[in-house]
């Protein structure tokens, strides 16, 4: 045996829903901008669980809970995680900025920054913003962002699929803003 025993789900040890709402978060919510698809919504609340995210908004066309679809790969966040749902994600994104939130836009652009020279504080306030799966972010936030960041990629497709892109954001925030 080479000691890489898979880890039995009493030894992953996770907390309960309780006690995860208790958690200390990171300075970070993610705006949800008209996600068609609710397996894509309910992967975002999966990963914002796991890396210790303040609040997912969803807003627009998105889904949002109960729906079956949604629940099928949020396993359950959908409760442990904050959330609300707004009607025009645009106009809360600007409302939370001018409240001194730094916004920060998932989107190919130009002059957009590349995720590896994007460095996060955990002395600032963060909304990322991730967009619809055909037409990403509106343009009004890509204008109106504090930061644009890209995804490298080197591939034949010009985009990754919108939960894949939230989830390595989320990662690389909680590389910078206080992994435990």
């Amino acid at each position: 045996m080479s000691g890489r025993q898979k880890k039995s789900i009493v030894e992953l040890t996770r907390v309960s829903e309780e006690a995860y709402r208790q958690l200390p978060k990171l300075p970070l919510r993610v705006l949800v901008e008209d996600v068609r698809s609710l397996q894509n919504v309910g992967s975002i609340f999966r990963t914002s669980d796991a890396f210790l995210v303040e609040e997912v908004i969803l807003s627009g066309i998105s889904g949002r809970p109960p729906h079956p679809e949604l629940l099928k790969t949020s396993l359950g966040a959908e409760r442990s995680v904050a959330w609300r749902y707004v009607a025009n994600g645009a106009d809360e994104a600007l409302r939370l900025q001018a409240e001194g939130w730094q916004l920060v836009v998932a989107e190919q652009t130009q002059g957009s920054t590349p995720l590896q020279q994007f460095h996060p504080s955990a002395q600032q306030r963060w909304l990322l913003v991730v967009g619809n799966e055909v037409e990403g972010v509106s343009q009004r936030l890509a204008d109106a962002a504090d930061t644009v960041v890209e995804i490298p990629q080197a591939g034949t497709k010009h985009s990754l699929n919108v939960a894949v892109c939230a989830g390595i954001l989320l990662w690389h925030f909680y590389l910078h803003l206080g992994l435990r």
